[in-house]
């Protein structure tokens, strides 16, 4: 998350044209369109923005590409669709050291919360995190609202295709530990699948995947994209992760 004073005029200038277009998407991400236009906010998560008002404005992108790269021989190989996440530094205040989509605060100069403030943000954040092209990434759909309770975020989750792919990489080792793609297909392989369970008895979903334990805010948002899309399969809830108290 970089403050607005820190931030150069170009990355802003990229994001400008924010907007929301379902023109030209791939056909495996109708089941994600169609879970966008009609999720409720209670379908989910528990935890939604404060009647009033309260809350840090914030917004995560949430990253689909088609995981396909050019092979030594030109071919185009890959891992199928994948969702693009990241590793938050462990010196940072809020979620250290927790695989996260890319995102952060509303700065002032992204503009109106309740407009397209969000999208600007998401795009803005997940290129100061990453180091993306956001004139590669096409924004199709916009989640409701959530709320984290324990650092306080009011959240919107802005869903996008990418594109045109870019190199992505660390671009602060101050707040990221590092930058990963993540088969969707390894989401929905139930051995990947478990549930942590906080000392303080929160129960929640989660994903053993590249060397990462995925879980939070993070989790849950895929595990219901997942579910609303028709692609989760039949998983282990029972078999479980502790966490502990500087989760």
């Amino acid at each position: 998350m970089t403050r607005a004073s820190d931030t150069q005029g170009p990355a802003r200038d990229r994001t400008r044209g924010a907007m929301l277009s379902k023109e030209g998407l791939p056909g495996w991400l109708d089941p994600v369109v169609r879970a966008v236009e009609t999720v409720r906010p209670t379908q989910l998560s528990r935890f939604l923005p404060p009647a009033d008002g309260a809350g840090r404005q914030s917004a995560v992108l949430i990253l689909f590409g088609d995981g396909t790269r050019a092979g030594e021989g030109g071919e185009e190989v890959g891992r199928g669709p994948e969702l693009l996440l990241m590793e938050r530094a462990g010196s940072l205040r809020s979620h250290p050291g927790q695989p996260a989509f890319p995102g952060g605060a509303l700065d002032p100069e992204d503009g109106d919360p309740r407009g397209d403030g969000p999208l600007r943000a998401a795009l803005r954040e997940a290129e100061e995190e990453t180091g993306l092209d956001p004139a590669g990434v096409q924004l199709f759909g916009v989640l409701p609202k959530l709320y984290i309770p324990v650092s306080g975020f009011v959240v919107s989750p802005v869903l996008a295709w990418w594109r045109e792919p870019t190199p992505v990489g660390v671009v602060d080792p101050a707040e990221t530990a590092r930058v990963f793609t993540v088969p969707v297909a390894d989401l929905t392989d139930p051995a990947n699948r478990v549930t942590t369970i906080h000392p303080s008895g929160h129960r929640g979903p989660a994903f053993l995947v590249e060397s990462a334990l995925v879980w939070g805010f993070t989790a849950g948002i895929i595990d219901r994209l997942l579910h609303f899309a028709g692609w989760e399969r039949p998983w282990d809830r029972e078999k479980q992760v502790p966490l502990d108290w500087r989760a």
